[in-house]
């Protein structure tokens, strides 16, 4: 039987840059990836299931360009890679970067003079390339995946200027990888500038693709600059109120409608176009050509965006086989607690007292819920130090927009909302309408719930630890009963029971307080 129980405390300490490993000189670690259309340089703060970023700067160099028709890297992109590697050499430096891995990708692969521009490469970064193959990228990208979202399901396209690497996944497991040449500079070349002669292609190369085979109703998680900037425009149609790509659905019929439009009205002419960088606009027709394709082919039932890939999968890859199962939500919330609270136990003690309050008030909470609850309880009282005012407005925008990973936008939305409930009360009159449609009628009565336990919690322990569990909140059949330890009897108050009865009205119960007898 699977086990949904909280991870122990100790799981803390596993993941990312603690102050104790920030105090013993712990080193960034950095990854570079030479791709068909970009140079990229990311480090991050150091290894762990929820690896926090430092630093990120690419250069669109376009090495891939014109590669399927001559063969050749061209001039021009090999000096602006060149001269990328030479400046990412000594940011690494700057940075004090203690691991440093570079990868090269399709454009590399495929170029006679590839090799060459390796060796030119290899002296500009100052370290050894490891020239992947296609279906090494597959497998890095769905290890992106993987350690970027819980338990997925679906295939992973992984969209480069040069290919496109195709890879079932199922949890943690996968099947194998193939790489496809349909990247979007290479149907640039050899669709002689047509977005209808790419899709044709695309159409060809994917028809005796097997893995589409096993994409049916699932999920399609589509990585890659082009195809994210394309759901970057399409949240600007829809008025989104989300900005954070990663997790970001979009249903297979939208998806395809949406594509035909990209592949048939003049780029510069849609709504939003000025988010996507300039250098990539011309990419965007041949990745929705490519999408489209991929749906008529294979009927999944949503696109999914990830802002993981190559990058976080090598990372992940790195992990032993006890951090990689550490779920990467509540390690990322686990981060922030511990960094960020005034008493980071005190989370600790909040996931234990709602476990019990839950477990007796017998409410359905399904093992997704829980974690989301589990995560919110981590994040209560990160952001008490912003003045009272803004902290409602400072713990929702931390939810929205931080780079949380393992959580889809359905669950930012029910931890926005919580953290909203929490500080603003229990009324919708202040709770933004747009973030309310994000989440189901069950996820809106969850927040409140958890909110309402929350701001109870607080008025009782102050926020410190070792308080909630000499107060513990059981449900009978027909009240909410909080019990305080004799020590505690004195915080019995008006305040303290008006919580109390928040919370019991939004289960149909009493509310009652009493004292733990001698």
């Amino acid at each position: 039987m699977e086990n949904h129980s909280r991870p122990p405390a100790p799981r803390l300490s596993t993941s990312g840059w603690r102050d104790a490993e920030r105090s013993a000189g712990a080193a960034p670690i950095a990854i570079v990836d030479i791709g068909s259309n970009s140079v990229r340089l990311v480090a991050y703060e150091g290894l762990g299931r929820a690896p926090r970023q430092i630093f990120n700067e690419k250069s669109l160099c376009a090495l891939g360009h014109g590669v399927a028709l001559t063969g050749l890297l061209p001039d021009d992109g090999m000096a602006k890679a060149l001269a990328a590697l030479r400046r990412f050499r000594v940011l690494c430096s700057i940075l004090g970067v203690g691991q440093l891995h570079v990868l090269a990708t399709a454009a590399a692969r495929d170029a006679r003079n590839g090799a060459a521009f390796l060796e030119a490469a290899t002296q500009a970064i100052g370290h050894e390339i490891s020239l992947i193959s296609g279906q090494r990228e597959a497998e890095l990208s769905a290890h992106g995946v993987v350690s970027s979202f819980h338990r997925p399901d679906g295939v992973v396209g992984d969209l480069g200027g040069g290919s496109l690497e195709l890879i079932d996944v199922k949890g943690a497991q996968l099947a194998t990888g193939v790489s496809l040449p349909l990247g979007g500079l290479t149907l640039i070349d050899a669709s002689k500038q047509s977005p209808r002669a790419a899709a044709k292609i695309a159409r060809e190369a994917l028809s005796d693709c097997r893995v589409m085979d096993r994409l049916a109703g699932r999920t399609f998680y589509a990585v890659g600059g082009t195809w994210r900037a394309i759901a970057k425009l399409h949240m600007r149609q829809r008025n989104y109120p989300l900005a954070v790509m990663h997790g970001y659905a979009i249903p297979a019929q939208d998806a395809a409608d949406f594509a035909s439009v990209l592949t048939r009205v003049a780029t510069e002419t849609l709504l939003g176009i000025e988010a996507v960088n300039a250098q990539r606009r011309p990419l965007l027709p041949y990745g929705a050509a490519v999408i489209a394709e991929i749906i008529r082919r294979a009927k999944p039932k949503e696109i999914m965006i990830s802002s993981a890939g190559v990058r976080e999968g090598l990372l992940y890859e790195m992990l032993d086989a006890h951090e990689r199962r550490v779920d990467p939500l509540l390690s990322a919330a686990a981060d922030a607690n511990l960094l960020f609270s005034r008493a980071p136990r005190h989370a600790e003690d909040l996931c234990d007292w709602t476990d019990q309050f839950m477990r007796t008030s017998h409410l359905d909470e399904l093992p997704e819920e829980r974690r989301l609850r589990h995560a919110a309880c981590l994040l209560a009282d990160v952001n008490w130090r912003a003045h009272p005012d803004y902290r409602a407005e400072e713990s929702v925008n931390l939810v929205e927009n931080s780079s949380l990973t393992g959580v889809d936008h359905a669950g930012r939305a029910f931890l926005a909302l919580t953290m909203a409930y929490r500080y603003l009360g229990l009324d919708d009159d202040e709770v933004s309408p747009q973030i309310r449609a994000l989440a189901s009628a069950r996820m809106l009565d969850r927040a409140r719930i958890v909110a309402a336990a929350m701001r109870l919690a607080y008025v009782a322990s102050g926020a410190m630890p070792d308080v909630l569990p000499r107060a513990p909140l059981i449900c009978s059949k027909e009240k909410v009963v909080l019990t305080l330890g004799r020590e505690l009897a004195e915080l019995a108050s008006d305040r303290l029971y008006n919580r109390v009865k928040q919370l019991a009205r939004l289960i149909g119960r009493e509310a009652e307080i009493a004292v733990a007898p001698l």
